[in-house]
């Protein structure tokens, strides 16, 4: 079930199956926590076994409206709250990408190695979608890993109507989906899809010759315990399952454009009331 709805979601943000690997995980915190520990072990490998003191002093970038989980895991990783470079946003939140590379190159000019770039496709407070091409145009200049954390938007990829707000999704190295937001699963129901296949079990594996031997009976494929840095999970993709194959991707699309038909009358019904005072207008 897990690798038959991971290649489905590959597929609709644009990866081949073939080229991207991926693991349901226990919430977006820690899908953006693998996020950054994959592109932390893509240009450092040896820090599996040699740690944080084989590497230069790494720093990387997300906007001033990203979600704290970014923060908790560089504290999580060694890296380091204070390596953490939040960019400034737009007047609607969305983050800045001339301000982006002017911190990269202030980074590079204090001596500090940036790695990656945390871009956010639906954030906390504004819903505000970061501009993914001119971010992933950046990272490809300066060679850094882009994370995409969509935990909140990754849903509108199902929708024709909205999924224009996550171009250039594709071109991210890595993505963090919530199926528990937008598209109403239960709590919880997390996705990281890496868009290189072999890199996340490179960077967790351990080989623990008393559960991952190579002879057992069945497809030691279904062995995806070295992909994840838990040793037991929880079945969190039958839920996922069970509801795509009872509404379809037609049913999820119906569903989110519905959600934004609401998001847009609750927007009118506000904007008449003199008791509310809206953030900023509605985008035209």
């Amino acid at each position: 079930m897990e690798t038959i709805l991971l290649k489905k979601m590959y597929e609709i943000i644009g990866w081949g199956e073939t080229e991207a690997d991926g693991i349901f995980a226990p919430g977006g915190s820690i899908s953006n926590l693998y996020g950054i520990l994959v592109a932390r072990y893509k240009q450092y490998p040896e820090i599996k076994r040699q740690g944080m003191t084989a590497l230069p002093c790494i720093v990387l970038f997300v906007s001033e409206q990203g979600h704290y989980s970014v923060k908790k895991a560089a504290a999580i990783l060694g890296i380091g709250t204070d390596n953490v470079i939040e960019v400034k946003c737009d007047e609607r939140g969305r983050m800045i990408p001339a301000e982006l590379e002017k911190n990269i190159l202030e980074a590079k000019r204090k001596g500090q190695t940036p790695f990656c770039i945390v871009a956010t496709a639906g954030s906390t407070v504004f819903g505000a979608f970061d501009p993914l091409h001119a971010i992933a145009d950046i990272c490809e200049t300066h060679r850094l890993w882009m994370h995409v954390d969509a935990a909140w938007g990754g849903g509108l990829l199902l929708s024709r109507n909205y999924s224009s707000k996550l171009s250039g999704i594709e071109r991210a190295n890595s993505v963090t989906w919530n199926p528990h937001k937008l598209m109403g699963v239960p709590l919880q129901c997390s996705a990281i899809l890496i868009r290189e296949k072999g890199l996340l079990e490179a960077c967790n594996q351990m080989r623990a010759g008393y559960l991952f031997q190579p002879d057992k009976l069945y497809n030691v494929d279904f062995d995806t315990g070295d992909k994840t840095i838990q040793c037991g999970r929880h079945v969190d993709v039958f839920k996922l399952w069970l509801m795509w194959k009872a509404k379809g991707t037609c049913g999820f699309e119906a569903q989110i454009d519905r959600y934004m038909e609401l998001a847009k009358y609750f927007y009118k019904v506000l904007k008449k009331k003199d008791n509310f005072k809206l953030v900023f207008d509605a985008e035209t």
